[in-house]
């Protein structure tokens, strides 16, 4: 049972790179597994911002090589929350239980396989309380990369009760979506919850105009392709790299224009 050699190990989290949290995992993993090759998918997330993790997760995680993904946002650490490890059918998940897995599992078609970290021998010999990304989850993701089998690493557990985030707010009929704020990227580009199916679900068509509003304010702007669709520093909509409804200013913030921050409301008139 979830037995996946692999010498790649992706790494995310929100340890940033002022301290020395990033290179500690990194020198763990390569003492136990030096042949893995760590690719680092961003260690940028706001602290504590488990929803943010498992949207960059999610949205990465079936663009890299079959690996180990071993993610940290984890405000919870020390507590009752468990520690877990996931097998999908294309590729392992180590991290918290408490949702930043779930949607990179479902984007990586499914979980097959759960278990509890609970084998300390796949640990370190002194665990702390603070630090599971160094102590925990960066030597089990070695251990897997090694080949170890998940049955190995700790008990089974039925994936019907690991924590799960609420799910995004889309709701989109003929002429309207309603949706919500989901990720605002370094350049103020607002991605929203709402995916191609739900513009297509809501008329929005490319080339044509359509209504945002946030709900102190109204906007027409283009529904376009590409942010050159319309002039320097005027407001677009656009289905983003990600297939999610977004929208950017061309040439400027789109976010601060706005007001705009993950989780508000936005609905859209065709």
């Amino acid at each position: 049972m979830g037995r996946v050699r692999t010498e790649w190990i992706s790494f995310l989290t929100d340890y940033g790179y002022y301290d020395g949290f990033v290179a500690a995992c990194h020198g763990v993993i390569g003492g136990i597994a030096p042949p893995a090759r760590v690719l680092d998918i961003t260690h940028d997330v706001p602290p504590g911002d488990v929803r943010r993790g498992a949207v960059v997760l999610a949205q990465t995680a079936p663009f890299l090589p079959t690996a180990v993904h071993v993610a940290v946002v984890d405000p919870g650490v020390g507590s009752e929350r468990r520690a877990i490890a996931l097998q999908t059918p294309a590729g392992l998940l180590v991290g918290p239980d408490n949702g930043l897995l779930m949607w990179a599992a479902d984007a990586l078609g499914g979980i097959e396989t759960a278990v509890a970290l609970t084998n300390a021998d796949f640990h370190r010999s002194a665990v702390t309380a603070t630090f599971h990304g160094r102590d925990i989850f960066a030597p089990v993701a070695a251990h897997l990369a090694n080949g170890v089998a998940l049955a190995e690493i700790g008990e089974p557990i039925d994936p019907a009760t690991l924590v799960r985030l609420p799910a995004p707010v889309v709701v989109a009929e003929p002429g309207k979506l309603a949706c919500e704020v989901l990720t605002v990227d370094r350049f103020g580009n607002v991605a929203t919850s709402a995916d191609a199916a739900a513009t297509a679900a809501a008329g929005l068509r490319t080339g044509e105009t359509v209504t945002i509003s946030t709900g102190e304010t109204s906007h027409r702007v283009h529904f376009g392709g590409t942010f050159s669709s319309v002039p320097r520093d005027q407001l677009l909509s656009y289905v983003d790299s990600a297939g999610l409804l977004s929208v950017a200013v061309n040439g400027g913030n789109a976010a601060s224009r706005l007001r705009l921050q993950a989780g508000d409301a936005l609905e859209i008139l065709a």
